[in-house]
């Protein structure tokens, strides 16, 4: 008799419901696009509509045994929620199945824990995982003795914290808060440094996958991993750039944002956002080929609101016009203020445009209001 096979860690069941959100066919589709830089190769979605979730499982019992049918026909190790799961919901879940039940924010963390690479970076991650953690143990999360795999090609961040209780919990966060916010006052020492130079700071952001890495690299051949997926680049990069008649500028690429982007998850990358927080100008980069632009570009606003820097001056530029079919440019307001730059950081198209942008929007620099300290560990 052949033993059974292991569950496959690159295989996984997603599980969208519609309770009535304009939105909900885009998040289900993103989700995809979630999993799959998360390393997961094979997966089978499970749909349903409802009007309020179940309290015991999310979903109703007849989907849940239909979510069992498709985790064995994939024979997936996995299976991942697009919504967000209590934790009596996510521990009934998991005896019922019998697979391990991931809900939306931890496969972000599962994502940023893959792709850190600094040491900043793998603190804010280990932090961030660590607090959501804290609130499992604290409702009586009885079930973390059990081994917990990881998803993709790696073991996961679960592997290393099954035996951790709450007091070394507690105890590794301040850890962590100490050495984070050490960075940050070297980050605050950097930024006053620029200040005296008057050297003028920019920051781009946008919806994670919108190009903001390759327009990076484009404008300062710095060499930054890019790739085709959600959330390549986790830490913030800085490169001096000159512009046209402008002098030297400050670049910084940052993290991307996304929908419904877990609090605890922005507020451990506080260090790393003041970039965006302090910077004189904002590029907001927008995937210009991407059907749901608007709405991401609003997501990208809401959290910038969250983290203080929401007064801050913002230029739009408006990135893979190649892959949208537009021409590069520059499209002003009433006032002939700039308001949008159509480029392509692949391409290179309207790259020199958007560098006029920049200068147009440093010369003369006008003091802002001070903007509030951002979110608080």
């Amino acid at each position: 008799m052949s033993a059974t096979a292991a569950p496959d860690t690159q295989a996984a069941v997603l599980v969208s419901l519609d309770f009535g959100d304009p939105g909900y066919q885009e998040g289900a589709e993103e989700l995809v696009r979630l999993v799959e830089s998360a390393g997961v190769a094979r997966h089978a979605a499970v749909r349903g509509r409802r009007a309020r979730p179940d309290p015991k499982f999310y979903v109703g019992s007849g989907k849940v045994a239909e979510i069992a049918r498709a985790a064995a026909g994939l024979n997936a190790a996995s299976v991942i929620f697009n919504h967000e799961l209590s934790p009596g919901q996510q521990r009934n879940l998991e005896r019922e199945l019998g697979r391990r039940v991931l809900d939306r924010t931890e496969l972000i963390l599962e994502i940023f824990a893959q792709r850190a690479r600094t040491s900043e970076g793998k603190l804010q991650v280990e932090l961030a995982q660590l607090e959501h953690l804290a609130t499992r143990l604290v409702r009586g999360w009885t079930h973390l003795e059990r081994q917990r795999g990881g998803l993709g090609k790696t073991g996961g961040p679960g592997e290393k914290q099954i035996e951790l209780d709450r007091r070394y919990i507690a105890r590794r966060v301040r850890v962590l808060r100490e050495k984070l916010e050490t960075l940050r006052r070297q980050r605050h020492v950097q930024r006053r440094a620029r200040a005296r130079r008057d050297v003028f700071s920019a920051s781009l952001v946008g919806y994670t996958n919108a190009g903001k890495t390759t327009l990076f690299n484009a404008l300062t051949r710095a060499g930054a991993y890019e790739a085709d997926q959600l959330f390549a680049t986790l830490d913030t990069t800085s490169r001096r750039i000159w512009l046209p008649q402008g002098g030297a500028a400050v670049l910084s690429d940052t993290v991307g944002f996304i929908r419904d982007l877990p609090h605890g998850l922005v507020a451990a990358f506080r260090a790393t956002l003041e970039e965006t927080v302090h910077a004189d100008l904002l590029l907001h980069v927008v995937d210009a080929s991407s059907a749901a632009r608007d709405e991401q570009a609003a997501q990208v606003d809401q959290v910038l609101g969250e983290i203080g820097a929401g007064a801050i001056p913002q230029l739009l530029v408006w990135n893979k016009i190649d892959v949208a079919g537009l021409a590069p440019g520059i499209e002003r307001d009433e006032y002939g203020t700039i308001r949008r730059v159509f480029v392509s950081a692949r391409s290179g198209a309207g790259l020199a445009d958007l560098r006029g942008a920049i200068t147009e929007a440093a010369k003369p620099r006008q003091a802002r209001t001070p903007v509030p300290e951002p979110l608080s560990l």
